[in-house]
């Protein structure tokens, strides 16, 4: 069977292209593309298509943002992590690509299977499955950010990561553009079966890559894979410092979360059909992010990812105000003018949210050991996940409560902390000290 190569090309003549596109065109940013949107396809399908399936079906909207609680698992996989550490379950595959593999293929089996339910007829049903479905996906990111983060050299951190998250937010339409389209013109359950059928490039990724060459130093036990992770971590930093990096970790993208953990449901109450929100809401915020997030990649082969941090951070964190500007303006005039209200609120939001995320990513990925890349990136997206599970629980309470005006503004004022434990953990002018303070890899 062909393979991918995921190791870097063996040396040849210097290429007179400039630098940034030959990071650009080499196959670990193909593999990338392949990473993202395996990854980004099941989360955007709890995030956006169940939310709209089960308001279409007549849940509240308290119900709805308590749904969010079923993603529990993107907040504890780092209890897991340390099994896919150390075990491969199918060792013709190699410790990485077995699980990547069988989390893919059970993420077919439970979207597809999903969509055959009725939330208001088998509700406790439907809660196991989407609880399922968060298990897996969150396996798969686990597999997935140690495979990519293994195949990656450093200097290539910012810009891999960049496509990394430019594709997963591209598998976002799938779920949050195209099937909602599709539900105004189909039933549900094939809605679903045709959203599962996205997954398969993921799996075809999966079966033509090669094992990355330091995946296969595993741990040499289960109590090493579980215990010096931790114990690396906090040795390597220092307790005050390493509880410094966990809380940058949960707060920097706490504002941005919340403020979109009810996005659809919010374009729906202002007025907006399903298909306005599929052609318009979706694509508005694809190609600035895109764009912005491929131009945020090359430009942090230059700035560094502390830089990166503060100048990005800066646009996610104005962006929520275009929400607060949505809300205030309510009802416009005439459909012409709240259809370009959407189209730039959302194309704001995901600038701001795909540069954000970029910087953000790729400081965690620098952050890890390369002995313990799935665990320590486990507990590191875990605590990026946990506003997005537990904090945006309460969000269709808050919105009860306070109006989706109010609502926008303690958004943009939770961003803030995040932003100023930059000072302490990535430092304007701290490029250089991070660099040679991260772990040597092979």
């Amino acid at each position: 069977m062909p393979s991918i190569p995921s190791a870097p090309p063996p040396a040849g003549p210097a290429s007179s292209r400039p630098a940034w596109q030959d990071a650009l065109l080499n196959r670990r940013m193909l593999i990338c593309i392949f990473t993202g949107f395996s990854s980004g396809l099941p989360l955007y399908l709890l995030l956006n298509l169940v939310p709209a399936w089960l308001k279409t079906e007549g849940l509240s909207l308290k119900a709805i943002g308590a749904f969010a609680l079923i993603q529990f698992p993107y907040t504890w996989k780092f209890v897991w992590a340390p099994l896919l550490d150390r075990f491969g379950i199918l060792p013709w595959l190699g410790r990485r690509r077995s699980w990547m593999l069988v989390s893919q293929l059970g993420l077919v089996a439970a979207i597809a299977w999903l969509g055959q339910l009725s939330p208001t007829e088998n509700l406790m049903l439907v809660v196991a499955l989407t609880a399922v479905l968060a298990f897996l996906s969150a396996t798969q990111d686990i597999a997935l950010d140690a495979f990519r983060r293994e195949i990656l050299p450093d200097i290539e951190l910012g810009l891999g990561n960049a496509i990394h998250v430019n594709a997963y937010r591209i598998a976002g339409l799938v779920p949050g553009s195209l099937a909602l389209i599709l539900a105004d013109r189909l039933p549900w359950g094939e809605v679903f079966v045709i959203t599962a059928l996205f997954m398969l490039p993921g799996v075809a990724m999966t079966l033509l890559a090669k094992e990355p060459a330091i995946a296969a130093g595993a741990p040499r036990t289960l109590r090493d894979a579980v215990v010096e992770p931790f114990r690396e971590f906090f040795g390597r930093h220092g307790l005050r410092s390493a509880l410094l990096v966990l809380a940058f970790l949960f707060l920097y993208k706490l504002g941005d979360s919340l403020c979109t953990a009810l996005a659809t449901p919010f374009y729906l109450d202002m007025g907006f059909t399903k298909t306005e929100i599929g052609l318009i809401a979706k694509n508005a915020g694809l190609w600035p992010s895109v764009i912005g997030g491929i131009l945020g990649g090359i430009w942090m082969l230059k700035l560094g990812i502390n830089r990166a941090l503060w100048l990005f951070g800066v646009v996610q964190v104005a962006s929520i105000l275009g929400f607060v500007w949505m809300a205030w303006l309510g009802t416009a005039p005439s459909d012409a003018a709240r259809l370009s209200a959407l189209a730039i609120v959302i194309s704001a939001e995901a600038a701001g949210v795909g540069l954000g995320t970029t910087a953000f990513v790729a400081y965690m990925a620098r952050t890890t050991h390369p002995a313990y890349t799935a665990t320590q990136l486990a507990l590191f997206t875990s605590l990026m996940a946990v506003p997005r599970t537990f904090i945006n629980a309460s969000a269709g309470w808050l919105v009860e409560r306070m109006g989706w005006y109010d609502f926008f503004w303690l958004c943009f004022f939770l961003a803030v902390p995040g932003m100023l434990l930059l000072i302490k953990v990535a430092p304007w002018n701290g490029e250089a000290k991070a660099i040679a303070a991260a772990p040597e890899r092979a």
